[in-house]
């Protein structure tokens, strides 16, 4: 996982229900922890592009419901600002589930764009990713 030089608004608290954007079989994710983040005491933390967090499964296949998975944030409506100045948001929130902590993605087909912060710092993800924004 590479850093990222945009400056990632972190809008995706914990509890957010995302839509997933691939063909995992899980259709919404709440989130409920954000890897690698620490937080004050009290305070919840949030996830923004690019991000990797554990989720449960909401809504989906019945095998993969109720299940705790790893997904990665690839879109969010709230907007970002990059190095060069511009300004980038989505129409939707939108995650994307992957096999382990090194970012394989456990579909083989992404639906929509796909923030190019994220295929930056997720290799697994650029390979699959067919529009890049």
């Amino acid at each position: 996982m590479k850093a990222v030089k945009a400056t990632i608004s972190r809008a995706l608290p914990t509890g957010t229900e995302v839509e997933t954007c691939d063909n995992s079989g899980a259709k919404v994710l709440r989130l409920f922890t954000v890897m690698g983040q620490k937080s004050v005491s009290g305070r919840r933390t949030a996830a923004g592009v690019g991000d990797l967090v554990m989720a449960s499964v909401k809504r989906g296949k019945p095998d993969m419901r109720k299940q705790v998975v790893l997904a990665i944030i690839v879109r969010q409506k709230k907007e970002y600002r990059r190095p060069d100045g511009t300004r980038i948001k989505f129409e939707d929130n939108s995650a994307v589930v992957v096999k382990d902590d090194k970012g394989n993605p456990k579909g083989t087909i992404f639906k929509g764009p796909i923030a190019k912060e994220a295929c930056d710092r997720w290799p697994g993800i650029a390979k699959i990713a067919n529009i890049v924004v």
